[in-house]
């Protein structure tokens, strides 16, 4: 792994130099530091020291894991076969940002990866200067605390201490939702790939629960009623981001104010909350009401919950087949823009 790791980096200092490159070298140093400290799965269900709830998950995810791979033929791989145990609460902490006036990401290059709407650090500390600069550019920023993340196959991820907080449900829809990045990771396409990732995590959660408790299971009732949302909420969202960013592109320079921005999101928390809440089955997006938003924090739900219906129209033209679904959805890796080549796919089925 330290072999692997030099290489790596090495790989990147002939691209990059100055602050880019320091970053990398202080991600690549986080990123060894957590590679070191795994330890296999077997070795940690047999800790005395460790609670028997975390043992209980590490045994849920390796079932989920085996799941993604023989069931639902996602990429068979070593991740999520070690444990590191972190001592914090996040293992890094995202930034993301976006002009004011603009539903447009700020962009990071990454070697091997291309373009991405976010950055991320090991240190919370790190990442408050990066949003205090962003801050100072005059962009809109976001930061929060992320419990889990995939390599894209560079590394054995590990489970990690952040993830055994999660619910079981929750647990296996990240481990689906990671084995399904690791599966099909389409190059400067990070929203795309988010929202397959999001789309395929949930409705693997469904099947797991479906072959592991019954049709009948209370769990796997559950696991619906939050898809039902998850489509709700999705469609809400995708038409507000859309009617914001034509309302940006309409209103005049010269009538622009924070007043006027602040009261226009509130808009749409407002009809969210007269509209949308009655119809929800879950509180899984009930916080969307008060939560304290700007065009980065919008941004996420964009990356993440923008037009799944379109994944789910050609989930039913796949015959609702997990395989056929991901095999359908590799014919875009040569896409330019794979979200808009997969509505033309589903206009010409």
């Amino acid at each position: 792994m330290r072999l692997k790791l030099a290489l790596v980096l090495l790989a990147v200092a002939t691209l990059n130099s100055g602050c880019q490159m320091g970053y990398l070298m202080k991600s690549g140093y986080g990123q060894m530091k957590l590679m070191n400290s795994r330890v296999p799965v077997e070795e940690a269900l047999k800790d005395p020291k460790l609670a028997e709830d975390k043992k209980k998950k590490l045994l849920l995810a390796q079932e989920a894991r085996i799941f993604a791979e023989t069931e639902l033929h996602l990429k068979t791989t070593k991740n999520y076969t070690s444990y590191a145990e972190l001592g914090r609460p996040y293992v890094t902490y995202v930034v993301s940002a976006a002009p004011k006036w603009e539903l447009k990401h700020h962009q990071w290059s990454y070697p091997f990866m291309g373009k991405m709407p976010y950055r991320g650090y090991f240190n919370e500390d790190d990442a408050k200067e990066e949003e205090k600069s962003l801050q100072q550019d005059n962009l809109d920023t976001y930061m929060r605390g992320v419990s889990a993340y995939s390599t894209l196959g560079w590394f054995n991820d590990p489970i990690l201490s952040s993830m055994l907080r999660y619910d079981d449900y929750d647990l296996v829809n990240t481990i689906i939702h990671e084995t399904v990045h690791a599966t099909l990771y389409i190059k400067n396409s990070a929203d795309f790939n988010e929202r397959l990732a999001t789309f395929l995590g949930n409705k693997g959660a469904e099947l797991f629960y479906l072959k592991k408790e019954g049709a009948d299971s209370p769990t796997l009732k559950l696991i619906q009623s939050e898809n039902d949302d998850s489509k709700v909420f999705s469609k809400f969202i995708s038409a507000e981001l859309d009617a914001l960013e034509k309302w940006y592109k309409e209103l005049p320079a010269s009538e622009r104010s924070e007043e006027k921005r602040a009261q226009r999101i509130q808009q749409i928390q407002n009809k969210f909350s007269s509209e949308i809440v009655p119809h929800l089955k879950t509180d899984s997006y009930k916080k969307f009401a008060d939560a304290k938003l700007n065009n980065a924090r919008l941004l996420v739900y964009r990356t993440y919950m923008q037009d799944l219906s379109d994944f789910e129209k050609l989930y039913e033209i796949r015959d609702r087949n997990y395989f056929s679904f991901i095999e359908a959805c590799r014919g875009l890796e040569k896409a330019k823009d794979p979200s808009a080549e997969l509505k033309k796919m589903l206009s010409h089925p």
